[in-house]
């Protein structure tokens, strides 16, 4: 070690090694963070999924029942008459 150009080249190399060491601790880091994220949004999917399925069972064909209201048209209009046969 008695050599400068050794010294810089040793002090290089394990600067180079501390770098390339750091670079892959941030990968892992991001990797890790990607599957807990993964994971989270297969977590509340799934609780999403009970909560639809709790909704349709509980679904019995009017979204808000209201026994005075009545049939009620989509478009709020005035009924059509009734088409003739034969035509």
């Amino acid at each position: 070690m008695n050599d400068p150009a050794t010294y810089w080249l040793t002090f290089t190399n394990v600067a180079l090694g501390v770098v390339t060491l750091l670079c892959c601790g941030a990968v892992a880091f991001g990797v890790l963070q990607e599957l807990a994220a993964k994971r989270k949004k297969q977590a509340a999917l799934n609780r999403l999924d009970s909560e639809v399925s709790d909704l349709l069972a509980a679904y019995d064909g009017h979204a808000f029942h209201v026994p005075g209201l009545g049939v009620t048209m989509a478009d709020g209009g005035e009924e059509l008459p009734p088409k003739k046969a034969g035509k």
